[in-house]
């Protein structure tokens, strides 16, 4: 991952999930491996109060490799001060059985000079989709 300083707060937030979120569903690498370039291992995520570390997160690329079809990070905004990051981003994505999803995220996060991620919190939330709406289009 390329490091914060070299792009704005929002078009690092959007390379960073997109580029981790497409080497995920292409499955090329070994996991672990592929996490441990956007992710550190002292790693701790919360979102919506849930706790997920290292492990957790790991056992969470699975189901995402298995099911995610579409996907596309609409940031509207993001602050940086330093290695940290206030973001609000909406993720559209297409699961392959239950169809089109929205999820609008707030988070602030911790990244390390060479970009991964240290630590984040989030707060989310599901968009209701229009009936007829192609993923990703609201």
């Amino acid at each position: 991952m390329e490091a914060l300083e070299t792009r704005t707060p929002e078009q690092f937030v959007s390379d960073f999930f997109t580029s981790f979120t497409n080497a995920v569903v292409r499955a090329e690498e070994d996991p672990a491996a592929l996490m441990s370039r956007y992710y550190t291992r002292d790693v701790v995520q919360v979102a919506d109060g849930v706790r997920l570390d290292w492990d957790r997160l790991l056992a969470h690329l699975r189901p995402v490799r298995r099911n995610l079809t579409e996907y596309r990070f609409e940031v509207h905004e993001a602050l940086a001060d330093g290695d940290r990051i206030a973001a609000r981003f909406t993720i559209h994505a297409e699961m392959r059985k239950s169809g089109p999803v929205s999820t609008q995220v707030h988070m602030f996060a911790e990244f390390t000079p060479d970009g991964r991620l240290r630590r984040a919190d989030q707060v989310t939330r599901t968009l209701k989709q229009p009936s007829g709406a192609e993923p990703g289009r609201q």
